[in-house]
């Protein structure tokens, strides 16, 4: 089984680039506050934008290390999760929340050091009338995402790892990672990037 710390520790960008199959959202989705990231199998949400009744119902159900990932049809005109639902996330044990939307509260939930990645911020409130979805496949930008499917985010981007495919990328990761580190041990004994990528020709 794959660990999402283990995940974490490589990023976003070392995973991006030894794995074929991760997927990009190619969304303006930001931590809120620097340092956050998160990892872990996705809690699928589908929200209607101005309706939050869907993430109250996904935070009685979604289990400990899920991500709370949320199509909130890329809404900035309300913040549909705040300080209250960041403490019943964390009171659930769940990893954070992605949502392609906007949040509010957000020095409260940075203080709080619940891993939150958002489209924007607004602090106009909702309604709370629309169930939405619970386990859904959500297109999420230029990625799909489905329930189970691992979520990395860091200060690099936010990234899909297909659930039956995270122990390979887990794999590759690892190998691109000793190969980066022997790269760094070579430029600190004085190689340059030229001779070490074999580049030489080209320059």
């Amino acid at each position: 089984m794959v660990r999402a710390a283990d995940l974490l520790a490589l990023g976003t960008a070392t995973l991006g680039e030894a794995w074929p199959g991760a997927r990009l959202p190619g969304l303006p989705l930001r931590p809120l506050a620097p340092g956050m990231a998160l990892a872990g199998p996705a809690f699928t949400v589908r929200c209607r934008a101005g309706d939050n009744l869907a993430l109250h119902r996904a935070l009685a159900v979604a289990r400990p290390g899920e991500v709370l990932v949320v199509d909130y049809e890329a809404s900035l005109d309300s913040g549909p999760f705040g300080e209250i639902m960041a403490l019943a996330a964390m009171a659930r044990g769940l990893a954070g929340l992605v949502i392609d939307g906007a949040v509010r509260d957000s020095a409260q939930i940075a203080d709080l050091g619940f891993p939150v990645f958002a489209r924007g911020l607004d602090i106009r409130g909702t309604t709370k009338t629309d169930r939405g979805q619970l386990g859904a496949v959500l297109r999420f930008g230029r990625a799909s995402v489905g329930p189970g499917d691992m979520v990395v985010a860091d200060a690099d981007a936010v990234l899909i790892l297909p659930r039956d495919e995270a122990g390979a990328a887990l794999a590759a990761g690892r190998a691109r990672a000793g190969r980066e580190e022997e790269m760094k041990r070579r430029i600190a004994a004085g190689e340059t990037t030229l001779a070490i990528l074999g580049l030489m020709k080209e320059a």
